[in-house]
């Protein structure tokens, strides 16, 4: 168990900025930065950081937190597995509550995973440098194509030695766990019971995930073995969906950002020999087809896309394909078919670098221009077959979801088939229709909360208010009460600082939310104790559902213009108005639960005169009347027309 004195050094080491800026290209915005959500496929950025209270907020899907809570939503760690990470990333010494050698019986088991991936790696690497077999055939094999040490290293590729059982009996000398050796895919288990290594006389190339963690490995066949796949990979995991991880990621991740583009390949072995040509924005597909995980992967970096595809029939289809998938992940897709039986690995090292590079740059090619041409040269004269060849681009174009960059791209279509943009619109149109329409019956509406509160991020402005009843009208109002104590509670209201007027006025009001009723008792017991918490002390020390809810009432959106004052327009700061905002919310508060007790009631009232229960009619009825002269009250002093 890591101890309190670690966490409290990571913590204070950490910095929000730097740490979301490994996963997500963020944007200055204002004091604070924004970007696409990392959790959601958006077009408009709802993803905020404000550095200086060191929390994010995503509004897409209502994730919320501190760089702690990040790394563990964002990589489905454990919250001693994301302490772990960023100790590491900052230099933080762990030290740990309980001996050394008790540390691995009492790791989790995702944490043994990752634990002995790590091993396996290490001994793949070891077995390439250090073993005649693996110097032998492993890493001549490397050399033959080219990698040099560096870039062996820098993908720490190794080796898996001929034998059934050579990985296994390491991992068991070395008091690795047997079970986990199956659950990470390293060995396998046959009818008659026995494990075996899955891996045996095979390069290694091992993949990570975002932070640098082997989760998986492919490997190769060297041999000419027509019963042997030439490539086999680690089976899914609880640590490993391929579906959701692109190779090369973690290495060329800051290249994507920095050329604001990314290269998109089919194999392990493209990738490392685009490295090799200087051209490090790159990453692969690991030969399955590209899914919405994966596009969605690439758009946390980088909004373009060039897609390498081999110059042959079936690379050709499948760019076709990938281009419309990534096209409806909203990104900028660009083409760059290469030579006849050539492949990115095979060419960048018959040209080399300079040469590779060159044609990249000269070669690519947007979507339209593509597809024009490969469906031109199908079509020939043919009117029928240019025709449909149209359409198919259409029902391109109507996958991207920025209708601008639509508009754009059906001019381009117009000039470039020759074909009048009206009609081209007419047909992108009825696509379009035809696509909302499916949505529309695939709709299934969400089951009403039982308490009819909306949830927890849902902002009042996406609700009609003919359709918000007294019990939502309370949620909002508690909900402004938070947000108040939360910004502004040590801030001082004439005589007395805000959160002390708050928790007194509200002495008696009893908050109907649990996650607001969770954040009010905190600011209650600390306060009690002459103490005030501040957001970071509560996201730190809450609940996963507290901490989404501060994160969001702590964010500020949007910031005025400095140049409003330049042009002396005055708009005051909400800190100038506390004092009314603070009195005016008790009232609304008080005024809303009244309302919702008056709601309450009268069912109580139909009830018992439906039951012809006579007495309970009365006392309801006389709550009723005290009720509304409350509710009237209250409307007078807020100033507020009577009525619900």
């Amino acid at each position: 168990m890591i101890s309190r004195e670690t966490i409290d050094e990571v913590k204070n080491r950490v910095d929000i900025v730097d740490v979301i800026s490994d996963f997500v290209s963020l944007k200055r915005s204002g004091q604070n930065y924004k970007a696409l959500s990392p959790f959601n496929n958006e077009k408009t950025a709802s993803f905020f950081v404000v550095p200086g209270k060191g929390i994010f907020k995503d509004f897409s899907s209502g994730k919320g937190g501190d760089a702690i809570t990040f790394v563990m939503e964002h990589e489905g760690m454990s919250y001693t597995e994301a302490i772990r990470f960023l100790a590491k990333k900052y230099g933080v010494e762990i030290k740990e509550d309980v001996q050394s050698e008790d540390l691995r019986e009492k790791q989790s088991e995702r944490e043994g995973l990752y634990i002995l991936m790590n091993f396996a790696k290490d001994y793949f690497k070891d077995n390439l440098f250090n073993t005649d077999e693996g110097k032998g055939i492993g890493l001549s094999y490397f050399h033959e194509r080219s990698f040099n040490d560096r870039t062996i290293q820098k993908f720490e590729l190794g080796y898996a030695l001929e034998g059934w059982n050579n990985l296994s009996d390491e991992a068991i000398s070395k008091n690795y766990n047997k079970e986990l050796l199956e659950k990470t895919g390293l060995t396998v288990r046959n009818d008659e019971g026995r494990t075996y290594d899955r891996f045996r006389g095979r390069v290694i190339f091992p993949i990570h995930n975002l932070t640098g963690k082997v989760i998986a490995f492919g490997a190769r066949m060297l041999g000419k073995d027509k019963n042997q796949p030439k490539y086999i990979n680690s089976p899914e995991t609880e640590i490993y969906h391929k579906s959701d991880v692109l190779y090369g990621l973690f290495q060329a991740k800051n290249a994507i950002r920095q050329e604001d583009n990314c290269f998109l390949v089919e194999g392990y072995t493209d990738v490392i020999s685009l490295h090799q040509a200087d051209v490090e924005n790159v990453v692969a597909s690991s030969g399955t087809a590209l899914t919405e995980p994966q596009i969605k992967l690439i758009r946390r970096f980088t909004e373009n896309v060039t897609v390498l595809f081999d110059g042959d029939a079936a690379g050709i289809k499948a760019a076709v394909r990938g281009i419309d998938l990534i096209l409806k992940g909203g990104l900028n897709v660009r083409v760059v078919l290469l030579p006849d039986n050539e492949d990115p690995d095979s060419y960048s090292r018959k040209v080399g670098t300079s040469e590779f590079q060159k044609y990249l740059s000269q070669k690519s090619q947007d979507f339209i221009s593509f597809k024009s041409g490969l469906y031109a040269a199908e079509a020939g004269s043919d009117p029928i077959r240019k025709a449909e060849s149209i359409k198919e681009i259409v029902n391109s174009i109507a996958l991207i979801p920025d209708p601008v960059k639509r508009s754009v791209y059906l001019q381009e279509t117009s000039q470039q088939l020759k074909i009048a943009e009206p009609v081209l619109l007419t047909e992108l149109n009825k696509l379009l229709v035809q696509e909302r329409k499916k949505k529309e019956r695939d709709q299934v509406l969400p089951p009403r909360r039982s308490d009819d509160a909306p949830s927890f991020d849902e902002p009042a402005a996406e609700i009609p208010v003919a359709a918000i009843d007294a019990s939502q009208k309370v949620y909002f109002q508690e909900r402004e009460t938070i947000r108040l104590l939360l910004n502004y509670a040590d801030q001082s209201l004439e005589d007395q600082k805000l959160a002390d007027f708050l928790l007194n006025e509200l002495d008696d009001v009893e908050f109907v939310n649990p996650v607001f009723r969770e954040i009010y008792q905190h600011f209650r017991d600390h306060v009690q104790n002459g103490k005030m918490p501040d957001s970071q002390y509560l996201i730190q020390h809450g609940s996963d559902e507290m901490r989404n809810v501060i994160a969001g009432l702590v964010m500020t959106k949007h910031e005025i213009s400095p140049n409003w004052k330049k042009k002396h327009i005055y708009v005051p700061a909400e800190a100038e108005l506390l004092p009314k905002m603070a009195n005016s919310n008790v009232l609304r508060l008080k005024y809303r639960v009244v309302q919702r007790m008056i709601e309450d009631n009268l069912v109580h009232i139909r009830e018992s005169e439906q039951g012809g229960n006579k007495e309970a009619f009365e006392k309801y009825w006389e709550e009723y009347e005290g009720l509304k002269k409350a509710e009237v009250e209250l409307a007078s002093l807020l100033g507020t027309v009577f009525g619900k």
